[in-house]
């Protein structure tokens, strides 16, 4: 589980292709002061399991199914990616919570610079617009951030300048795929109330006694 907040910008240092998935190889140091082996790192708003600590370094495997929900396949070597460490549950939770689970891309439409932020307008796949909400909170590349204004197609959020200069929304440009996580509660409600998604007790349990050999 992660807050949103970003505690340093990683650089890739390498990408291997592995079949269907992909090693990489990221350089950090803030995060490294106790980073393990197993450990979970948020890169770029997705979680990932730490395979290989080295000298400020580490490596994670990304399977098929992430490389199909995120822009992982857009990597780089040299590129620069949001990191962010597991939250501990004495931490303060500054941002929300995120699982580090992307549910899709999204494409930056607009970028608009005012004096006191950056508006960022994204468009986004229309089945995911029921977990959105004005003021609510969406991740974005990892970042905790609010929705300003929302329609069926695209959503905006207003970048304060230091949550720009500190993360890798300074080299965001129009047409860039981003990593999308929508808040955890409106799933867990829709699954809760949509009566063609729940099953009662009773009927599990028929299921279950009815398997052979159980």
């Amino acid at each position: 589980m992660f807050t949103g907040l970003i505690e340093e910008i990683g650089k890739i240092k390498s990408i291997t292709n592995l079949g269907g998935g992909i090693r990489i190889k990221v350089s950090a140091s803030k995060i490294m002061d106790d980073v393990k082996i197993d450990d979970s790192i948020s890169i770029n708003g997705v979680c990932q399991t730490a395979v290989q600590i080295g000298n400020n370094e580490f490596e994670v495997i990304a399977i098929e199914e992430t490389l199909k929900k995120t822009n992982f396949n857009d990597l780089k070597p040299n590129q620069e990616v949001n990191l962010e460490r597991a939250v501990r549950l004495n931490d303060r939770l500054g941002g929300h919570l995120v699982q580090g689970h992307i549910d899709c891309v999204g494409k930056i439409t607009s970028i608009i610079k005012s004096q006191t932020e950056h508006l960022v307008t994204i468009s986004y796949p229309f089945e995911f617009a029921k977990y959105i909400i004005p003021v609510g909170s969406i991740c974005i590349n990892g970042v905790s951030l609010t929705v300003a204004k929302l329609d069926n197609k695209t959503f905006t959020v207003a970048i304060i300048p230091h949550t720009w200069d500190m993360t890798i929304f300074k080299n965001f440009k129009v047409g860039e795929m981003v990593n999308l996580e929508f808040d955890i509660i409106g799933k867990y409600l829709e699954r809760l109330l949509d009566p063609h998604l729940n099953t009662s007790k009773d009927s599990l349990f028929s299921q279950f006694k009815s398997q052979p050999n159980i």
